[in-house]
């Protein structure tokens, strides 16, 4: 309903409420089906709204644009993750000192060999035996030690990889900050806007108000609930 339709059923103009009603319902009806039938077609888009200026429009406060909900939920993951990613670092770093004391043990064994058959080869010089066995374990034990090198390699790189994520817990303590910082602000506002009545004791803001150029409609409930204050 219009403000003039209202206008004229106070003044008398129109004595058949019902009627105004079905009107009211049969715009409410084509209302929907018009937005119905506009979401199936196209979408539509805020005045002024383009892909250039959409950084400017805010977003939806829903769950997935909730920024101390989705700083939680990053801080949340990133720790997860990184305790996954310290795991395997860990069980990385023991199977590899455990790899290293087995090839300490081959070449215990690689040296006390070549150590007998340089003896044999000294003694017995036209045994081919011994020289052969003593240049392969020779270079069994120059295999050994290189590969002895690389497992201490990579047992320092995984301690530099572990220092290197200890800043992950540094920055998940900054977001923690800024987390702190907004829920501050957050609450210092709630209180800087609260007020002495509750809101369900407030007295309804007017619909209309003189010198208004929009032409909103009243509802049904705020009809009946003028013209019962007109009644009494």
């Amino acid at each position: 309903m219009t403000q003039e339709e209202l206008d004229a059923l106070m003044s008398g103009e129109i004595d058949d409420i019902d009627t105004i009603e079905e009107e009211f319902l049969d715009e409410e009806d084509s209302l929907e089906n018009f937005e119905i039938e506009n979401s199936s077609k196209e979408k539509i888009v805020p005045l002024g709204y383009t892909e250039d200026t959409s950084h400017h429009w805010p977003l939806p406060a829903t769950d997935e644009n909730k920024m101390v909900h989705q700083l939680d939920d990053v801080t949340k993951e990133s720790e997860e993750k990184a305790t996954q990613i310290f795991d395997i670092i860990e069980g990385i770093s023991s199977n590899l000192m455990d790899k290293e004391s087995n090839i300490q043990n081959v070449i215990d064994i690689l040296q006390s060999n070549i150590d007998l058959f340089t003896t044999l080869n000294k003694k017995f010089p036209d045994v081919k035996a011994f020289s052969e066995n003593l240049q392969k374990n020779e270079a069994a034990l120059d295999d050994a030690n290189i590969t002895i090198e690389m497992i201490q390699e990579s047992g320092d790189a995984i301690m530099n990889v572990m220092d290197i994520m200890q800043y992950q817990d540094i920055h998940r303590q900054k977001i923690e900050r800024v987390i702190n910082v907004m829920r501050a602000l957050s609450r210092y506002m709630n209180t800087l806007f609260e007020g002495k009545i509750d809101d369900e004791k407030r007295v309804s803001s007017a619909q209309h108000i003189v010198g208004d150029t929009h032409n909103d409609l009243a509802s049904i409930d705020d009809i009946e609930a003028l013209l019962e204050q007109f009644g009494k």
